[in-house]
């Protein structure tokens, strides 16, 4: 952002909030580092922070179930319902000028998960709380909020999926799986959506607020408890499958102490493979977006790219509905890449060397924050780049989607789970080599050879 654009942004913030009773320049504005599909942005008036939550375009908010002023008036209802949540204290409107949001108090504390994933392990049972006042909400006071039903649900991700080309072979295993697997509806519960470490502000080791209500919808509760527990939302902590800070039994407890309803294990199942999937594809809607013109940022292409985590999380998930031969069974060797050539320097090298610049001589230069952030996306594509042109496999196989979305391939076909094993590991080596989940699975599927 220009200094122009951003002395406009902050004008136009002491325009709204001086309509909210709040006077005086907007000052010390900020762009936050979080924030996959929405801006934040915190300033000060009168030595008062807030934070403006800001749709990145006019055209990406419009694919939403909730547009800004629905999401304001789902915080302002959990708030008012016991669930710790900011306090939303203005809303824009296009006379601002400045886009679609609204502005909340700042609250107290950090969402860096790694803060919170440091923290006791009574943050567990108070998430778990939290939860359980979403769910007590009444859905009658939030009447636009949509439903999402199992067997619709697993259907509009279908359809999604052969959207985004219907080509990758462990979301058609999801799908088929949620197909062949629909609980019945559950009575329509007001969901948080997103309730995930990393959309929790933490302070000393406590909750002190629910971020992000953008994808709040009715639904079964169990979808909002398999959420968080996601792999991915664990950021490394593979040994605490509830939410990264406890065993999912530790979860199961605290939620039902705190008044939510009783946990069932296979509709818990069913959510977390759900959810994967819509990862996944959501993984991949970032590229359509970004094609768009909705959203140009690079943040969002990359983002694309964490489609492949959501491939080798499906796998781990679903690799026992093979039989024991089949788990067992060797993977296949990787495809070795090309020697190093000597003389001119290729591609790869050209990338790495650009790398190295940016962190020696650019980096140095820039405050901590949303630049340094968007750094380390870029460096993030470059290696992408680099590692793609030193060989990455071929993720996309429409004719064995179609096959196994009509039943007539599973997981029982020999060397079919080897064979998309070691594709996932590869494609997932060359895409997110830091993913945590790929090195524990390199050392259980390899330990097979």
């Amino acid at each position: 952002m220009t200094a122009e654009s951003q002395q406009a942004l902050a004008d136009g913030l002491q325009r709204v909030m001086a309509r909210a009773g709040w006077t005086g320049p907007a000052t010390g504005l900020l762009r936050l580092s979080g924030g996959a599909n929405m801006q934040s942005w915190r300033f000060e008036i009168g030595g008062e922070p807030f934070v403006l939550r800001r749709a990145p375009s006019a055209e990406w908010v419009a694919g939403r179930a909730l547009d800004m002023a629905r999401e304001a008036a789902v915080i302002r209802c959990a708030q008012a319902g016991g669930v710790p949540a900011p306090e939303v204290v203005a809303e824009l409107t296009p006379a601002d000028d400045i886009g679609l949001g609204f502005i909340m108090r700042c609250v107290p504390g950090s969402p860096d998960p790694e803060n919170a994933l440091s923290s006791p392990p009574a943050l567990l049972e108070e998430i778990a709380a939290a939860m359980a006042k979403v769910h007590a909400l009444d859905p009658a006071a939030l009447p636009f909020l949509p439903v999402l039903e199992p067997a619709a649900g697993v259907e509009a991700l279908a359809a999604q999926f052969a959207e985004a080309g219907g080509d990758r072979p462990p979301i058609a295993l999801g799908l088929a799986w949620l197909r062949a697997n629909l609980p019945a509806p559950a009575a329509p519960t007001v969901l948080h959506g997103d309730l995930r470490i990393g959309n929790v502000m933490v302070e000393n080791g406590h909750l002190s607020a629910v971020l992000d209500w953008e994808l709040a919808h009715l639904g079964d509760p169990h979808e909002d408890l398999a959420f968080g527990c996601m792999t991915v939302w664990r950021f490394g902590r593979l040994d605490k499958r509830g939410f990264g800070l406890g065993q999912i039994d530790d979860l199961a407890r605290a939620y039902e102490a705190a008044g939510g309803v009783a946990f069932d294990p296979a509709r818990f199942r069913f959510w977390l493979i759900y959810r994967t999937v819509w990862w996944a594809l959501s993984a991949l809607s970032m590229g359509k977006g970004w094609r768009s013109g909705a959203d140009r940022s690079l943040e969002r292409v990359v983002v694309a790219r964490r489609a492949a985590e959501q491939d080798l999380d499906l796998l781990l998930l679903l690799e026992t509905e093979a039989p024991e031969a089949e788990r067992g069974r060797p993977l296949p060797p990787s495809v070795s890449p090309p020697p190093t050539a000597e003389g001119e320097p290729s591609a790869a090298e050209i990338l790495t060397a650009v790398s190295e610049w940016l962190a020696a001589t650019v980096k140095p230069h820039m405050a901590a924050g949303r630049e340094r952030f968007e750094l380390a996306v870029a460096q993030n594509a470059l290696g992408i780049v680099r590692r793609e042109l030193a060989g990455r496999p071929n993720p996309h196989d429409k004719a064995l989607c179609e096959t196994i979305l009509t039943g007539r391939t599973t997981l029982a076909e020999p060397g079919l789970l080897a064979n998309l094993r070691r594709r996932v590991l590869d494609t997932l080596a060359a895409d997110m080599p830091k993913y945590p989940a790929l090195a524990e699975a390199r050392r259980i599927w390899e330990s097979t050879t």
